[in-house]
């Protein structure tokens, strides 16, 4: 049997919130379940994480859950009637809402906006359908704008300021209310909207400690022109990045996606951390049973780039057709992903490394397998290092990941290539690794006759730092 390696990320939505249809999900080939806090209530969330403790039983599933964070969210207020805007036409955007009865005059959440915005700085309005230019500010509520790209406004769009330097905080008040709730209902990795800098992750990190007692690792989702700017900085403090196209795509010329894309994606490789491609994959499938070839082709080389996962958004959330889309996606990577031209650059561990060991056996493991076709990796682990070291090696083999510990196991589900165990027996180690065998053989990841490449830590009883490289045939 063949396993796709690339992990299927679907969003959960009217369409798909339902115990059968999330079951449906995981048995069509989805590997992550996320849930955007920006349209979910608490009620209704917590009866979907109950309902995916229960699959996961059933199914004997690792499947993870992302919790993704709605950031601060600029948009603007009711329009009493759609207001169709012209070329050149003069309105105002402002903080007080007193004033917005009047018909050139529309209000906006954003409390700092006229302190913020400068003269000729463009604001575009309901995903850059409408585009305006800043021609003067109050620096208190209220700023005048000229007309761009005239179209229909309409209540409640969003706004993106690409150009402004914004001083509202990476995390809402809804943002905290949501990340206090996330860690208490047992969310395996939570994404931050609009990063801008390593401060932004750093303050989400901080929260999170004070109401969890275990690591949950943090997604910061790339969507703006400054985090594209510090990306270097952002990486390095980040468990793992999402490539947000959607309002990356308005924030930047569209044209420049598609590099900033690719260069992301080296850039995660590189530091050994999970990149995930989002936004409009397979859109058409919404509506359609069959996806464009430009869809098609837009995944394919996603996977062929080194993307550790692709994420759907309404084509689960809210489409037609959610299992089918899952398994068309499924397809498209199993078409492509065992590929020679996919390559993965990386630089051999510093010696200076604190745990040198640990990683140099990582990556001989990675490399000792492609050399002798070995069809399995398989690492004890109660932290999950190893988990995370192997898959960013990108071996052809399947890394197996064998633990007790039940936060390891739904948290490293979303990486690359990794399948993970429930494990609880600890003895000699030449009977551990006889039984953790057996397990892959039993799940059907390998067959007899196989080469399997074992790791662990000597002691084994110890469950300190792998130390142990040994190559079985099963």
């Amino acid at each position: 049997m063949k396993f796709k390696k690339t992990k299927i990320i679907a969003t959960l939505g009217p369409a798909t919130s339902s115990k059968k249809m999330i079951e449906k999900l995981v048995k069509s080939g989805v590997d992550v379940l996320r849930i955007n806090f920006s349209h979910a209530e608490h009620d209704d969330v917590r009866r979907i994480v109950n309902d995916v403790i229960e699959i996961r039983k059933r199914l004997n599933n690792h499947v993870t859950l992302l919790g993704d964070l709605q950031g601060p969210k600029i948009r603007i207020s009711n329009v009493v009637e759609n207001r169709n805007l012209q070329k050149n036409e003069k309105i105002s955007l402002t903080t007080n809402f007193s004033l917005t009865n009047q018909n050139d005059i529309i209000g906006i959440n954003y409390p700092s906006f006229a302190k913020d915005i400068k003269a000729g700085e463009n604001v575009l309005i309901d995903d850059g359908k409408i585009i305006l230019k800043a021609l003067s500010t109050d620096k208190k509520e209220t700023a005048v704008l000229k007309v761009l790209q005239p179209g229909l406004l309409k209540s409640k769009k969003g706004v993106n300021l690409p150009y402004t330097k914004i001083s509202q905080p990476a995390l809402t008040k809804k943002d905290i209310n949501d990340v206090i709730f996330a860690v208490k209902n047992a969310f395996d990795w939570i994404a931050l909207s609009f990063v801008r800098s390593k401060k932004d992750v750093l303050e989400l990190r901080e929260l999170i400690s004070k109401h969890c007692d275990h690591h949950i690792p943090i997604i910061s989702k790339i969507e703006k022109p400054q985090a594209i700017k510090k990306m270097d900085d952002i990486i390095s403090v980040s468990n793992g990045i999402m490539v947000a196209r959607g309002d990356l795509g308005i924030e930047i010329p569209a044209e420049e996606v598609p590099l900033n894309q690719k260069m992301l994606v080296s850039k995660c490789k590189k530091a050994g951390i999970p990149v995930i491609i989002a936004t409009q994959m397979m859109e058409s499938m919404i509506d359609s049973l069959t996806p464009s070839r430009a869809e098609v082709n837009d995944v394919a080389n996603s996977v062929m780039d080194g993307a550790d996962g692709i994420m759907l958004s309404g084509e689960t959330s809210v489409g037609k057709y959610p299992c089918e889309v899952v398994r068309k996606i499924k397809d498209i990577i199993l078409g492509v992903e065992d590929s020679h031209l996919i390559t993965v650059s990386h630089k051999p561990p510093s010696t200076k490394s604190d745990r040198i060991i640990t990683k140099s056996i990582c990556r001989n493991a990675a490399t000792i397998a492609n050399e002798i076709n070995a069809k399995a990796i398989c690492t004890l682990t109660h932290s999950g290092y190893t988990g995370w070291q192997i898959s960013s090696w990108r071996p052809n083999s399947l890394v197996i990941v064998f633990t007790s510990n039940k936060t390891v196991l739904t948290q490293l589900n979303l990486l690359w290539g990794v399948k993970c165990i429930y494990y609880n027996k600890f003895k000699s180690t030449d009977s551990t690794v006889e039984e953790v065998n057996q397990l892959a053989l039993h799940e059907k990841y390998v067959k007899k006759g196989d080469f399997v490449i074992n790791l662990a830590a000597m002691p084994i009883y110890d469950k300190g730092h792998v130390n142990t490289l040994r190559i079985t045939k099963v």
